[in-house]
């Protein structure tokens, strides 16, 4: 463009952008994504590189942050916070390390520390002899909000610490994942308009009038850096600076890493991309640092970001597209799903083109339509889910279903659910599909090969209308299937044929029984020698297992009299079908009677630590309660250790858990 197009392109860029900032950082109501704030940002910049004379004082890419609330007392910074300047791709870090490196060309690769960006609040905390005396926000970098009062009810900021120093201290208040869930739900329960995310959710309740709101949320901060009057020697790095951190009091994201060179960061980038899923809270990138601080003074500052340190932004978690269509998914137990068809957008990183609208009240409850521009989120979940609608558009609301989309069946909706449901459930095709896939899928029968297109052509021709037809296939029934050959279909037969000796656990999943999947039918595999036992169990005998309420039982129950399943069930019988008991043999009764969640990172899958669990006589369940005896707890336990804190449930770490199991005292 020539430099009028540049002045006008510009000048409109920095209106979009004080006007993103101010809903951002003053009323904590983004109208955009982060993502599409740093590309408008990114263009400007660009600009400004190009035709230099355009640079404003006033414009965002020389200062930090923007407007600050006339609500609170403002408050001058006595060191100012900058921002950070920021890439979205490998060959830009690589950029950004090679201009540092150039200083240092004597030094084969410098030491840096790679840490999480949480995305929070930022704030400064001032204290006195070790006591706390100011709590500010970054503000724009210089002047800030004076937020003293609510910073005290943060229960992880110590007002007090552990040695009598003078300091500045550096961090991120934020909210944890389930915590903002939770308060979302009872905003939505009390009429009130949800938060967008975590990070607005954290920003709102920390910048209350009254603390005592504040008080009431659940609140935590990161410290991430230290500033020391007189007293500098106390740490040569940044490393060392976290490490004093901790020993002060202050909780530090145990996440970080020191490496040597920007290969090792890369990998880390790599990697913390799709685990960041598993935390309990938001982090949308990496920061980089040079640790020695040394290093940093002599690298020094532009006029809004230190040279010394950078981010690297993880793919967009949330994204705007249009919402073309809305398929109806039947599922194996008759649950009519409603699922976004999407214009392609991409998104942390892949393509997505469906996402989950969940059920039709959560359609009623976010007044969209076919035709909305809406934004999606992927986050803990694998399949991306529907946020909120483009405001001030008018497309109506989804009409619900009253008909069955396969078999046109009316739908019902049992009382105490969300989900309608097609109760036609022995002539839907559907559902009799959906069940037999689910039965030779890996969590269930684990029957390798059988998966939706085998199915649905074996549907087709007439051969199977319930998965205990499987059974009766021969090697010719599967030739018969388009492009499959003696070999292949020699290969399927066996595979059905192979399985027919499961555990309960696994039999107990493959039947489709509403509300047990594997977890529940686990318990009930380890409660009752035998099928028959099961078969005859009343309610009051499985709601006396922990872990199964009275619907489940009731839905087992109600399975098991029903007589079409027990024609299936005779059939599987016919054909040798013969579950074996639990999938775990019990080499000793140290953990009878023992009931435990499992929760965060561990050394090994969470599956090796279940099965030594019943090995050793217990049981596992997922979710906790007045009858867990223990929480095995990992790296970022997440709600399960907060609730297990709450219900005085012990809680074990690793070496706890391990000692336990061998008979030993955990204190030892």
């Amino acid at each position: 463009m020539d430099y009028t197009e540049a002045k006008l392109k510009a000048e409109e860029l920095r209106n979009q952008i004080k006007v993103n900032n101010e809903a951002y950082y003053v009323f904590d109501s983004p109208q955009i994504t982060d993502f599409e704030y740093d590309e408008l940002f990114r263009e400007l910049k660009k600009i400004e590189e190009e035709y230099p004379d355009l640079i404003t004082k006033d414009s965002p890419t020389q200062k930090v942050g923007d407007n600050i609330s006339k609500e609170f007392k403002e408050i001058r910074h006595n060191y100012r916070l900058y921002s950070l300047d920021n890439s979205n791709n490998y060959d830009d870090l690589k950029k950004w390390y090679e201009r540092v490196k150039k200083e240092y060309i004597n030094e084969p690769e410098l030491e840096l520390v790679t840490e999480l960006k949480i995305d929070g609040l930022s704030c400064a905390l001032s204290y006195e002899n070790g006591i706390l005396s100011l709590g500010a926000t970054r503000g724009n970098g210089i002047i800030g909000e004076n937020i003293t009062e609510n910073i005290k009810e943060i229960k992880s900021i110590p007002q007090k610490l552990s040695k009598p120093i003078n300091i500045e201290v550096r961090g991120e208040v934020y909210m944890p994942v389930s915590s903002f869930e939770r308060l979302n739900e009872e905003n939505i329960e009390n009429g009130i308009k949800e938060f967008a995310n975590p990070r607005n959710a954290a920003a709102g309740s920390l910048r209350q009038l009254d603390a005592k709101i504040t008080g009431r949320r659940d609140l935590h901060f990161f410290a991430y850096t230290a500033i020391l009057t007189g007293e500098n020697s106390l740490f040569k790095t940044h490393e060392q600076a976290l490490k004093l951190l901790g020993e002060l009091g202050f909780e530090v994201n145990p996440n970080y890493k020191l490496v040597k060179g920007i290969n090792d960061v890369i990998k880390l980038c790599g990697y913390w991309e799709n685990e960041r899923f598993n935390l309990n809270y938001a982090t949308d990138g990496m920061v980089i640092k040079i640790n020695d601080i040394s290093k940093q003074n002599e690298l020094g500052f532009t006029s809004r970001a230190p040279k010394w340190a950078t981010a690297f932004k993880f793919p967009p978690e949330e994204v705007w597209t249009k919402l073309n269509n809305i398929e109806l998914s039947v599922g194996k137990t008759g649950a009519v799903t409603p699922i976004a068809e999407l214009e392609p957008v991409q998104l942390a990183g892949s393509t997505v083109k469906r996402a989950s609208l969940h059920n039709f009240d959560e359609i009623q409850r976010l007044q969209i339509n076919i035709g909305n521009r809406v934004l999606i989120k992927k986050a803990a979940e694998i399949i991306p889910k529907v946020i909120r609608k483009q405001e001030n558009e008018d497309f109506g609301v989804y009409k619900t279903p009253d008909k069955c989309p396969d078999c046109h069946t009316p739908l019902v909706k049992p009382e105490g659910e969300v989900a309608l449901y097609c109760p036609n459930s022995l002539k839907c095709p559907s559902q009799i599909k959906g069940r037999i896939e689910y039965w030779a899928s890996k969590e269930a029968m684990d029957i390798d090969g059988i998966g939706s297109s085998i199915v649905e052509k074996l549907y087709e021709k007439g051969l199977i209308n319930d998965f205990a037809d499987l059974y009766k296939l021969s090697i010719d029934d599967f030739m018969t299937i388009d492009l499959i050959k003696e070999k292949s279909a020699d290969n399927l037969y066996n595979a059905v044929q192979n399985s027919k000796k499961p555990s309960m656990t696994k039999f107990l999943t493959a039947l489709s029984i509403k509300l047990i999947g594997k977890e529940t039918a686990d318990l009930i595999a380890n409660e009752f020698p035998s099928l028959n036992d099961i078969k005859n169990a009343k309610i009051e005998d499985l709601v006396k297992i922990d872990g199964i309420g009275e619907k489940a039982a009731k839905s087992i129950v109600d399975f098991f009299a029903d007589e079409n399943n027990k024609t299936i069930l005779n059939k599987l019988e016919e054909y040798g079908v013969t579950p074996q008991g639990s999938a775990f043999e019990k080499i000793s009764n140290i953990f009878e009677g023992k009931t435990f969640v499992i929760t965060g990172t561990l050394s090994q899958p969470r599956n090796i630590f279940e099965e030594k669990i019943k090995k050793l006589g217990g049981k596992t369940s997922s979710s906790v309660s007045k009858k867990t005896s223990y929480v095995l707890a990992g790296e970022n336990p997440g709600s399960k250790f907060d609730k297990a804190s709450s219900l005085g449930v012990i809680i074990l770490n690793e070496r706890d858990f391990n000692l336990l199991s061998e008979g030993k005292n955990v204190n030892e």
